[in-house]
């Protein structure tokens, strides 16, 4: 890397990530026990999916801000979608007088599990303090770096 700005570029992008992260999670929470949503059915468990952002990657977060030197870019994280978890059943509770219970009195809530989303939520508030250390850690040489320059 040439230039020792890519640092804060790099945790830039991963801030951003584990921010969007941490909102899908929260969204989560709040709709763990919605049954009817506007596409029909209940709501479904939303998962963020991450990848590296390349060197030549055009479609990375640093372009969102106002493309500050996204050239020199080579690492990072970018979010590439947020899909819905179709994988994990729904819960089934017998309540035969809620308004979505089925013909058998059945509901179909959210398959969003409270604990496993608050240790996703840990995870991702761990890796947000990581990224904002390192653009601590990054001033803390560059003030340093300045004072020998000074001195």
């Amino acid at each position: 890397m040439s230039d020792p700005f890519s640092i804060l570029n790099i945790s830039a992008t991963g801030l951003t990530a584990q921010r969007l992260r941490m909102d899908v999670i929260a969204d989560n929470i709040a709709n763990v026990n919605t049954t009817r949503t506007p596409e029909g059915g209940p709501y479904r468990r939303k998962i963020v999916l991450f990848s590296e952002i390349k060197k030549d990657d055009p479609d990375d977060f640093i372009s969102i801000f106002e493309k500050l030197r996204s050239e020199e870019l080579e690492g990072g994280v970018k979010v590439v979608g947020i899909t819905q978890d179709r994988e994990t059943p729904l819960k089934k509770v017998y309540d035969p007088n809620h308004p979505d219970a089925g013909p058998d009195g059945y509901v179909n809530y959210p398959n969003i599990n409270i604990v496993s989303e608050m240790v996703d939520m840990i995870s991702a508030s761990r890796a947000y303090e990581a990224n904002l250390q390192v653009v601590g850690t990054f001033r803390n040489m560059s003030i340093r770096a300045i004072d020998i320059l000074k001195g």
